[in-house]
C-alpha cells in the first residue's frame, strides 16, 4: 500500500515561490542592461577588424604631450640713423573761415618752396593734416550755452610730413621752413630707410641667443635638447628701433640744437626645440 506523499506547509511553498520570483526578476534585469549598454552594443554591432583595431591603440595615447622646449630669443643691433622724420605746418586765425585759410594757403606754398630749395623731393612732403575750428571767446552775462557777445575766431592749420635724407642738412631744412612762415614743427625723429641688413644680423643674434636659452633649460632638466620644430618672429612690443644715446649735434635751429643719435634695432624669435 502506498504511503501518501507528505504535503509541504504553506509558508514553505511561498517561499521558494517568492525566490523563484527574485532570480528571475534579476536575470530580467542584467539581461536588458546589457543589451542596452552602449559599450556592449558598439562591441557587438562593430566589424572584427575596428575591434582589433581599438584594441591596439593604448589607452590615453591620443592625449600624450609632445615634448619640447619652447624659448624666446633676442638680438640688438646698434644703427646709425640716416633718415630724420618732421611734421613741418602753418597755424593760422583769422575773423573769417576764407580769410584764414587764404592766408594759410599763401604761407604753406613759400613753406613747400623753401622745403624744396633745400633739396627735398616731391615724394617726400606728404599732406598730414588740414584742419579748420572755430573759438567762441565768452564775455558778458549771457550764459556760456548762449555763446555770449563774443566774436568767432576762425583757425586753419595745414601740416606736412617732411622727410629729410641729409641728416647734415636738418638744422637748414627747419630753419628755411620757419623763414618761410612755418610756426608749427613737432615730431622730429630718426630712422633707417632700408634697414633690411640689419634686421638680419639681429634675427642671426636672437637664434643663437634662443639656443644658449634652451640648452640650459635643457640642462636643468637633464634631458637633450633635439631639433628645432618651429620658429616665429615676435613682432611688435620689444621689436624694431628705438632711441639710442646721442653721439653728435648734427644741426641747430632757432630751438635749440638736433642731435640724430643712434637706433637700436630689436628682433626676437619664439623657437621651439624637440626634447629626445
Amino acid at each position: 500500500m502506498l504511503k501518501p506523499t507528505p504535503k509541504l506547509p504553506f509558508s514553505v511553498l511561498t517561499a521558494a515561490l517568492t525566490l523563484a520570483i527574485i532570480v528571475m526578476g534579476v536575470f530580467v534585469v542584467l539581461a536588458i542592461g546589457e543589451f542596452n549598454s552602449p559599450i556592449a552594443s558598439a562591441e557587438t554591432m562593430a566589424p572584427l577588424s575596428n575591434t582589433s583595431t581599438l584594441a591596439a591603440i593604448p589607452q590615453g595615447a591620443a592625449e600624450t604631450l609632445p615634448r619640447t622646449i619652447t624659448v624666446v630669443g633676442e638680438g640688438k643691433v646698434s644703427v646709425q640713423p640716416d633718415v630724420a622724420l618732421a611734421n613741418v605746418g602753418v597755424d593760422v586765425v583769422g575773423d573769417s573761415v576764407s580769410e584764414a585759410s587764404a592766408e594759410a594757403a599763401s604761407i604753406m606754398e613759400a613753406v613747400l618752396e623753401a622745403l624744396k630749395a633745400q633739396g627735398i623731393a616731391e615724394k617726400d612732403i606728404q599732406t598730414s593734416g588740414y584742419n579748420i575750428w572755430i573759438e567762441r571767446p565768452y564775455s558778458g552775462p549771457e550764459p556760456l550755452s548762449a555763446g555770449g557777445p563774443g566774436e568767432a575766431i576762425y583757425h586753419v592749420n595745414n601740416m606736412v610730413n617732411v622727410v629729410i635724407r641729409d641728416l647734415d642738412s636738418v638744422g637748414d631744412v627747419l630753419n628755411a621752413a620757419i623763414e618761410a612762415g612755418a610756426n608749427n614743427i613737432y615730431g622730429v625723429t630718426f630712422n633707417v630707410d632700408e634697414p633690411g641688413e640689419s634686421m638680419s644680423e639681429a634675427r642671426a643674434l636672437a637664434v643663437e641667443d634662443a639656443a644658449a636659452k634652451a640648452q640650459e633649460l635643457a640642462a636643468l632638466n637633464q634631458v637633450m635638447l633635439g631639433d628645432v620644430i618651429t620658429i616665429s618672429e615676435v613682432v611688435g612690443n620689444a621689436g624694431g628701433f628705438f632711441a639710442g644715446p646721442e653721439y653728435a649735434v648734427a644741426a641747430s635751429v632757432g630751438g635749440g640744437p638736433i642731435s640724430p643719435g643712434e637706433l637700436a634695432l630689436t628682433a626676437r624669435l619664439q623657437i621651439t626645440y624637440a626634447i629626445e
